[in-house]
């Protein structure tokens, strides 16, 4: 995942893009999920926003397959 590490402001935005290998893979959707959701909330399509000052990591997973990446995110106020 791209980047891997990331920093937005409390109320900033940032996108965070996954990319699924091989090329020919037959399911490419992915899913991303954020560890402190009072941090950071990401959206179904990888844009993390910043809700709080601190840090939390955005995991993307792929739904063929269970592959899974990580990126750091720390919000500033």
């Amino acid at each position: 995942m791209t980047p891997a590490t990331a920093s937005v402001k409390v109320g900033a935005t940032a996108a965070l893009t996954a990319t699924v290998s091989p090329e020919d893979a037959t399911d490419k959707t992915v899913s991303y999920a954020s560890s402190n959701t009072s941090v950071t909330t990401v959206s179904p399509s990888g844009v993390v926003t910043g809700v709080s000052a601190g840090s939390a990591t955005i995991t993307v997973t792929t739904h063929d397959g269970g592959k899974s990446a990580t990126s750091s995110v720390t919000v500033t106020a």
